[in-house]
């Protein structure tokens, strides 16, 4: 049964005319790609098992026939089942172009694991950039075997079961051609050799643990919740393979003077009543420390004034956001009976061009976070 129903050419994308070569370097780039070994795609593993479906069909010349003149149903009713497996990336081309990119023998190097952390900044770090110590605990190559798993001053013997290759091959014949079948070999695990005195140090994996702490630069304008690859910080790989990554997830700390909105910033200010009909300078608290912001008389509860340049900066881009500052007035809870007289005489003093109505303290609200 075919894995796929998408246009076979669609996937390798070839035109319908394309000759064995053309087909065959379509394939290679997008092994390449997608093969597991190399690819940590989500869907890499499934997008390759397409490729290398269309690739087994269209190069041979009576499965390519049948497919054209009737799609996928033809192949279907012709009984045709996909042959491939999901070896390592050598043992693909290997299968299917009789070459080993990565030299002879059975010893497949693979990439290490990936490792990932958390860490905390404030959100003034977070607008400035930081570099955060981080500690992983991750495996490296043994120091004693130098990663092959074997005692210093021993030698592995080649597998006799796959002839130091393995894989083992199975050719099967059906009425569309040939077909390769390869597997590890279950004898010596697919490493074509056998160690038989495995290094005491690592007991023959040649990885050991370690605690590494690597500096991460924090870049600034970074949302909570975002990761940072760092390349090549992860587990050691196998046999001369790369190492993994190291994925360091960020989490932005609350702060209480400030509300972050993308890239601008939002804090409040409280003024007195007096304050608020008389005017005043305040000390206003930024990202960039405290600035003096000058208030007109007769400023109302809930205007917004607009700090330009003072948000956080765009995250790998240019410019800065802004910082809105929001007004409260904050009404006397507790008067002397002083205080009180005062305010009656200024009651019965004002007249309607005292207060001014314009738009609602809600309409304020929906100005300031829109």
């Amino acid at each position: 049964m075919a894995t796929t129903d998408r246009d076979l050419y669609e996937v390798l994308g070839v035109p319908r005319n394309a000759d064995d070569a053309t087909i065959k370097k379509a394939f290679r780039r997008l092994a390449r790609e997608l093969h597991p070994d190399v690819s940590s795609e989500p869907d890499a593993e499934a997008r390759f098992r397409e490729a290398a479906e269309a690739y087994e069909v269209l190069t041979n010349s009576e499965t390519r026939a049948l497919y054209d003149r009737y799609g996928h149903a033809g192949l279907r009713s012709g009984g045709f089942t996909p042959t491939f497996d999901m070896g390592g990336l050598g043992d693909l081309f290997a299968t299917f172009f009789g070459e080993d990119v990565f030299g002879g023998g059975g010893q497949r190097a693979r990439r290490g694991a990936d490792v990932a952390a958390e860490i905390e900044i404030t959100l003034v770090d977070a607008a400035r950039g930081a570099t955060v110590a981080v500690p992983f605990d991750v495996t490296v190559a043994c120091a004693t075997c130098g990663g092959d798993g074997v005692e210093p001053g021993t030698t592995p013997v080649p597998c006799d079961r796959c002839g130091g290759s393995g894989r083992l091959q199975h050719v099967s014949r059906t009425v569309f051609g040939e077909f390769v079948r390869t597997q590890a070999c279950p004898q010596c695990r697919g490493a074509g050799r056998i160690v038989e005195h495995p290094c005491k140090a690592c007991k023959g994996s040649g990885r050991i643990g370690e605690r590494r702490t690597i500096d991460v630069k924090v870049p600034a304008g970074i949302h909570d919740g975002q990761r940072i690859r760092v390349s090549g910080e992860g587990h050691a790989g196998e046999l001369g393979g790369r190492a993994g990554d190291a994925y360091v997830g960020v989490r932005v700390l609350p702060d209480k003077r400030f509300v972050r909105e993308g890239n601008d910033i939002y804090s409040q200010v409280d003024l007195t009543v007096v304050q608020a009909a008389l005017g005043a300078e305040i000390e206003v608290q930024t990202l960039d420390g405290p600035v003096e912001l000058a208030l007109e008389p007769g400023v109302q509860p809930g205007d917004v004034r607009l700090l330009r340049g003072r948000g956080m900066p765009v995250l790998q881009g240019f410019g800065r956001g802004d910082h809105r500052v929001l007004v409260n007035v904050t009404v006397p809870r507790r008067l002397s009976d002083e205080q009180r007289r005062l305010l009656e005489e200024f009651d019965a003093a004002s007249d309607e061009h005292t207060y001014r109505h314009d738009e609602s303290f809600f309409e304020k609200l929906k100005s300031a976070f829109r």
